[in-house]
């Protein structure tokens, strides 16, 4: 990279050597600091899809969770408890 020193209208350099090496170190290092930020900014645009399956696997999770809930609810009834009993001895009584 080409370094520019600007003068003033005597001819000297507005800046020192040494600000203007520290300037264009702090400029480099800002720069680096952008690339990264912009790298990091596409690799979490490119990958959205990683937060969302964990919210609908989340949200499968309670559902299930819900149906089974219903499930037990309706086995546990006197009227399916009966029925399956009477299956279950229809079945052994014609063997």
């Amino acid at each position: 990279m080409t370094r520019m020193v600007l003068n003033n209208d005597v001819g000297r350099p507005l800046l020192e050597p040494k600000v203007g090496d520290r300037m264009e170190r702090l400029t480099q290092t800002v720069r680096r600091g952008l690339v990264a930020l912009e790298l990091r900014m596409r690799s979490i645009s490119a990958e959205p899809e990683e937060g969302a399956a964990t919210a609908e696997y989340a949200v499968v999770l309670v559902a299930a969770t819900g149906f089974a809930a219903v499930l037990m609810a309706i086995l546990k009834s006197d009227t399916v408890k009966t029925t399956l009993t009477n299956i279950i001895q229809n079945a052994l009584s014609v063997s």
